[in-house]
């Protein structure tokens, strides 16, 4: 066998090593985080019905997913509906260094909570670690002031009033599997959603 058939011998094995983790992670956090995820949905369904918004936030590749969540609760995940009221903290590059630079990156979703959170929105924190300070600050922060706190985490002890712990020890995997439960969160809604219209 030459190298070039070797090396792609390599990247194939390789690349189904990855898809089976990353399932082995997925069907794990389904087990053990089933009701955690579908608690938090029920909570940014009931927030949504009832006038409120759902402030989503992250860092990094968190940062990211809480754009593709916002996005996908304001445009659509697969049904046609109404918008819903999604918005991701990590947008405004002009609020977010502002606010790193006068109180410092710990406050940068704190500082936008006070701003726009009130009684009755949800708070929904991303962090791969579950340990991220600008991440536990905000929750601090929105548990304060009346807001539905959730958080998205790996391997993590309970910091909001609804843990979506995956279980895991790649930042990886445990992201692949932090999209799938954004995925089925939308998914719920929307079909909670659909429900109530079709018998209202």
């Amino acid at each position: 066998m030459d190298d070039a058939a070797e090396r792609r011998e390599r990247a194939e094995r390789r690349i189904r090593t990855i898809f089976s983790e990353s399932s082995s992670v997925k069907l794990a956090t389904a087990a053990r985080a089933a009701t955690a995820i579908a608690t938090a949905a029920e909570a940014m369904r009931t927030a949504l019905v009832r006038g409120g918004k759902v402030f989503v936030f992250g860092n990094g590749g968190s940062a990211a997913d809480s754009q593709h969540f916002a996005a996908e609760l304001v445009g659509r995940f697969r049904r046609d509906r109404p918008a819903l009221s999604a918005v991701a903290l990590t947008t405004d590059t002009s609020v977010i260094t502002s606010i790193a630079n006068d109180f410092g990156y710990e406050q940068v979703f704190v500082r936008q909570l006070e701003a726009l959170g009130r009684p009755g929105d949800v708070a929904f924190g991303i962090s791969t670690s579950g340990r991220s300070p600008n991440i536990l600050a905000a929750l601090a922060c929105a548990r304060e002031r009346g807001l539905t706190t959730i958080a998205l985490v790996g391997p993590s002890d309970s910091i909001a009033d609804i843990t979506i712990a995956v279980c895991g020890d790649s930042t990886a995997r445990i992201q692949e599997a932090h999209l799938t439960a954004l995925h089925a969160i939308c998914e719920l809604i929307e079909d909670e959603l659909a429900g109530m219209s079709s018998t209202a």
